[in-house]
């Protein structure tokens, strides 16, 4: 009888609590509703860059309703490709300043702001500085973009060039007794000499070098056009920056030193008496997205480290993580539909397992083989698993600083052995099978165990090779010269073959529609999968773990996460509406 009272009170619980959560979709749903009225006449629209912009999925129904929703990169496109057409909106304010943006989606944001201004509209960037006792390249890079420069006093414009740093770990792995112990294929496959070496390798400095070669021409020449200065006039600041405010403004860096509201009054004494400003999210949701009718387009993410099991996202789970099952859920659904033309697969990830990258691989050919041409945009990142999984597709379309290629793959075991003794700490083990203990991290490989783990790389990276000489009908000496793990800039891949454009979501969808056999102005509709549960729908799910494949997550975190929720609910407010694995290039700033 109690375990029935303690049932029956439970699923009361279970139910008030549901309702509460409709209570409050309801009243958020009212607040947005009513923030959303009549757009004005005229418009200034308003971006905060400073925080960045995430490159992924929508938030979902769940983290939408208990924290802010923050601007993805796709909201930024999408709301200013709807607003260059909009007669109301007149010009686009945006802060700027914190390095926060990766390179390609800084040339992908570039490229947005240069499509509005050729509509005839006015971009005004501010900046309280570029850099303060950082780098500043990259945000300065970007607001190049803009038709003004305004930058705060005291600011400053830290255009001191590009630097890529790597620690390594070698020296106290050696005194510490731990011995690092891996192989790769090939050279350039350097994903663990931080580990395994002291300082560079000659392949990894060779590497390195060229790609902030590529880089910082395609910098500095952006910043040349865009201020009306010569390569050299460039090439001289960065060589005197940190600058100051004055002499950035000097030396046509900046247009004018002032202040935040000074630069917010220039941007809406441009559009006009009566211009009102408004963040780009509000707009969008009253505007509306564009890419809303029409055929259909599907637009799946792979964003983050490439995992066996289902994809992560939001603000609830804390992660983003590149799931092989999940990524197969939205080409299964993608190809199934019958009114999908063509599949945009945004990829943006360092690599991941090996085994994961095969069944997206596969996941991708099986598409085309149902009638749906695949055209991949890469974001910052899509090297080793990530260009594994991209591969195959019809089309593949980079920026010119994404980082990509990475042919290659490695494997091994950090040994604590000799650590272990240090301490005075004993094991002891009894086996069955040669190789039992091959991946034991309190042994060395034996000859047999070297043996296999070699056997499984080439195995492995012959594999990698194949799929790139059948997806971009390459031969085999002209892929090998390629390969080797070497990573490329997207500017430098398009030149060997491994991308077949340069640009970002625009030109993606290009080829979507050309390879979809649509005209170049055909209307299309943008659908991302898999396609958002609601809020309902969600809870339920996470309550019961059934939002992903079975045992993907442990009850611990399912757990976890439903208990997330339940603080996020009582907290709300309405006061604001593997192995094939990329080299660490360092943070290139």
């Amino acid at each position: 009888m109690r375990r029935f009272f303690v049932g029956f009170f439970a699923v009361i619980g279970i139910v008030a609590f549901i309702g509460l959560l409709g209570v409050i979709g309801v009243a958020v749903a009212v607040v947005r509703t009513s923030s959303t009225k009549a757009l004005p006449d005229s418009i200034v629209l308003t971006a905060d860059l400073t925080g960045g912009l995430s490159d992924g999925p929508d938030p979902d129904a769940m983290s939408r309703l208990f924290f802010d929703e923050k601007t993805t990169l796709r909201d930024f496109v999408d709301a200013l490709d709807r607003a260059a057409d909009d007669p109301r909106v007149k010009a686009l304010y945006v802060e700027l300043g914190d390095d926060s943006l990766g390179l390609a989606k800084t040339q992908q944001v570039r490229d947005t702001i240069a499509a509005f201004r050729a509509k005839g509209k006015f971009v005004v960037a501010f900046a309280d500085t570029f850099g303060e006792g950082g780098p500043g390249t990259r945000p300065y890079y970007l607001a190049t973009a803009c038709d003004e420069i305004w930058l705060q006093p005291l600011g400053q414009v830290g255009l001191t060039g590009l630097r890529s740093e790597t620690p390594f770990l070698r020296g106290l792995f050696d005194k510490l007794g731990i011995t690092p112990d891996f192989e790769h294929r090939e050279e350039f496959k350097t994903a663990m000499n931080s580990l395994t070496e002291t300082a560079m390798t000659g392949p990894q400095r060779e590497e390195v070098e060229a790609l902030l070669s590529s880089i910082s021409g395609q910098i500095d020449r952006g910043i040349a056009e865009a201020r009306k200065l010569t390569p050299e006039n460039v090439a001289s600041a960065v060589d005197r920056a940190p600058l100051s405010s004055d002499e950035a403004q000097a030396l046509g860096l900046v247009s004018n030193v002032g202040y935040r509201d000074q630069a917010m009054n220039e941007a809406r004494d441009r559009a006009g008496s009566g211009a009102r400003s408004m963040t780009l999210s509000r707009y969008l949701s009253a505007a509306g997205r564009p890419h809303t009718s029409g055929s259909e387009i599907a637009l799946i993410y792979g964003t983050g480290l490439i995992t066996r099991g289902g994809s992560t996202a939001g603000a609830l789970a804390g992660t983003n993580d590149f799931g092989a099952r999940a990524i197969s859920r939205a080409f299964a659904a993608a190809s199934r539909d019958k009114d999908v033309r063509a599949i945009i697969f945004r990829i943006d990830s360092p690599g991941g397992s090996a085994i994961a990258s095969e069944t997206i691989w596969r996941d991708v050919v099986q598409a085309q083989r149902r009638g749906k041409p695949v055209v991949v945009s890469m974001g910052d990142v899509a090297a080793s698993g990530g260009y594994y999984v991209a591969a195959p597709a019809d089309k593949i379309v980079a920026e010119p600083a994404t980082l990509t290629g990475s042919i290659g793959v490695l494997a091994g075991k950090i040994v604590v052995g000799g650590l272990m003794q240090k301490l005075g700490i004993t094991t002891d083990a009894a086996e069955r099978g040669a190789n039992a203990g091959m991946f034991s991290a309190t042994q060395d490989f034996s000859p047999q165990g070297r043996e296999r783990l070699n056997a499984m790389l080439d195995d492995t990276y012959a594999g990698f090779k194949n799929h790139v000489i059948a997806g971009r009908h390459m031969s085999a000496d002209a892929v090998e010269a390629i390969a080797k793990g070497r990573v490329w800039s997207g500017e430098d891949a398009k030149e060997k073959g491994l991308v077949d454009a340069l640009g970002g979501y625009e030109t993606a969808l290009a080829l979507a529609r050309s390879e979809a056999k649509l005209p170049e102005d055909a209307p299309v509709e943008i659908v991302v999968y898999p396609r958002e549960r609601g809020l309902m729908a969600a809870l339920l799910d996470r309550l019961r773990g059934e939002d992903d494949e079975p045992n993907s997550a442990s009850a611990f975190q399912r757990g976890l996460t439903a208990l997330r929720m339940l603080v996020a609910a009582a907290e709300v407010t309405f006061d604001d509406a593997g192995v094939l694995h990329m080299p660490p290039i360092g943070d290139i700033r």
